[in-house]
């Protein structure tokens, strides 16, 4: 069984609404497309590549998937992600997509869980990124294996969110964190059950009220 890692890029509030540019996602007017871009630090890049090149698929939203086939094909050759995405394989989960212009790409079609888990007994290490109604689907059905957030010192007050209102509840183990200079913070993150809870003034009895 391969590894479903999903990365976002988020603000403070759980923003992750068109981080990339002011077209990316207008819904309901979301005001603030582009909003990542000056936030971003030097040897973010270089990490977030440094991950991702170890993917052997990439599985994609509709709304990702299109954004993503404008660009990448034509992108400069001298971006390291230009060759990775160009020739990885590809799958859009989607139920209106039904001939995909991007080399490589695959439509999946049918029951999301049993499409995910067929691709990732056929691969070793399956990416999601964006994506982001997609993966609030994957992880209401526990499917997401890693989560990296990338989160900026940043606060939206609206847009869509990752966890949005109804997320199953779950806990994650704290894998790496690490952050930048400039307040930029990367958590990776895997799945640790649903969340436990106690009672501060049993389990810390210097915290009962005197």
């Amino acid at each position: 069984m391969g590894t479903l890692i999903v990365t976002e890029f988020v603000t403070l509030d759980g923003i992750a609404q068109a981080p990339g540019g002011p077209d990316e996602d207008p819904d309901s007017n979301f005001a603030f497309g582009g909003w990542q871009a000056p936030l971003i630090e030097a040897g973010t890049g270089d990490v977030i590549f440094e991950r991702a090149k170890g993917m052997d698929a990439l599985l994609l939203g509709r709304r990702t998937y299109d954004i993503f086939s404008n660009y990448w094909p034509n992108a400069p050759e001298e971006i390291p992600f230009t060759g990775l995405l160009n020739s990885v394989p590809k799958y859009v989960a989607s139920h209106t997509l039904s001939e995909p212009s991007w080399a490589t790409t695959t439509v999946l079609d049918g029951d999301l869980t049993v499409a995910v888990n067929e691709l990732t007994d056929r691969h070793d290490t399956v990416h999601v990124i964006g994506s982001l109604n997609l993966v609030q689907s994957l992880l209401d059905a526990r499917l997401v294996d890693q989560l990296e957030l990338w989160i900026y010192p940043i606060v939206l007050g609206t847009g869509k969110r990752v966890f949005e209102h109804g997320t199953a509840p779950t806990a994650f183990n704290v894998v790496e964190a690490t952050t930048f200079p400039g307040g930029t913070t990367n958590l990776v993150l895997t799945y640790d059950g649903v969340p436990s809870t106690g009672d501060m003034t049993v389990d810390e009895p210097h915290l009962r009220p005197s």
